[in-house]
């Protein structure tokens, strides 16, 4: 094998090294260099930023777009998707589910909920969220996602035992989303975790499976009484607004005949006022003029009349006392 002396000016020589050693050494230079050529670039997706450690402790957060580090892991990049949104499952999971959801690992236990009026019911739910800053995602809080779902947890047990039964399964819904919602993003401040709390959806929300052809009997009881409460009330409006028509009705026309009465009382009583000052200034000549008036508005109604003398025996046997007066002549 050959070997490399180096000559010094004196004459002298000394041993530098054999061929095959400088080979390895060139050969693990260059290899070096190339890796460290092959790790000095990244790419940060568009939905991404890159956070980069240097020696383990916060240095940057790039952009999208193509960057340089120091290779051999001085530095070290983590991508966080903050433009994403993100949603973590509670009490199932979606089949077929991408790396945007997280899965629940005991789904039959987050579902599973007490309600104020200690009635069990089974509520499954999603909370949508992102992160708003990358820096506090990574390093304020270990395992961000694990202690959002604990939070989230607690947050919706509490809403739910706030409230009834009936407000959990039918009408209450939309008012729970909301207050669990204003709750979580309220812990989520307080944490500093870097996420933002965009909504808290319910999804199925039903009672026990062991009680629930019970609890559908309850229901269809309920709402066989509401429908025979409201065609009561249906009955209810349409007789007594038109008994009351009627008796205002009557009541209507009773004070219009009083008022009546009372006026020709009133007339009546003006009228004989004034025959009495007729009267008391000629007693005789008023007697005779009621008299004869009196005897007009009376006779007529009597039909047909015979006068004769009082002391007449006979009268003539072919007088027809029959005669109208339109043929007699």
């Amino acid at each position: 094998m050959k070997t490399i002396f180096d000559v010094f000016p004196d004459g002298s020589t000394a041993r530098k090294g054999t061929f095959p050693t400088r080979i390895v050494f060139y050969a693990i230079v260059l290899l070096l260099v190339f890796i460290g050529g092959l790790t000095s670039f990244y790419t940060v997706n568009t939905e991404y930023v890159a956070v980069v450690q240097r020696f383990g402790r916060y240095h940057s957060t790039k952009p999208p777009g193509l960057h340089w580090k120091i290779p051999f892991g001085i530095d070290r990049v983590t991508s966080v998707p903050i433009l994403r949104q993100l949603k973590l499952e509670f009490g199932y999971n979606t089949s077929g589910s991408t790396n945007e959801y997280q899965r629940s690992e005991k789904p039959e236990l987050e579902r599973s909920m007490v309600t104020g009026d200690l009635n069990a019911a089974e509520v499954e739910w999603v909370v949508q969220y992102g992160i708003s800053d990358p820096v506090a995602y990574l390093f304020h809080v270990h395992e961000p996602e694990i202690t959002l779902r604990d939070v989230a947890e607690s947050v919706m047990n509490e809403v739910v035992g706030d409230r009834t039964i009936d407000e959990v399964l039918t009408y209450g819904r939309a008012e729970i989303e909301i207050d669990g919602l204003a709750k979580l993003k309220a812990a989520m401040e307080q944490l500093s975790m870097g996420l933002r709390i965009e909504q808290i959806q319910l999804k199925n929300v039903h009672p026990p499976r062991a009680i629930q052809s019970s609890f559908d009997e309850v229901n269809r009881a309920q709402q066989a009484r509401e429908e025979r409460i409201n065609i009561a009330n249906g009955e209810y409006n349409k007789v007594i607004p038109k008994a009351r028509g009627l008796a205002d009705q009557m009541i209507s026309t009773a004070e219009g005949y009083a008022l009546q009465r009372v006026n020709e009382a009133q007339g009546d009583v003006a009228r004989f006022r004034e025959l009495l000052t007729q009267y008391e200034k000629a007693p005789q000549v008023t007697k005779q003029r009621l008299y004869l008036e009196t005897m007009n508005e009376v006779l007529p109604k009597l039909g047909n009349k015979v006068i004769i003398d009082e002391d007449a025996q006979q009268f003539l046997p072919l007088l027809n006392l029959q005669q109208t007066p339109n043929t007699q002549r």
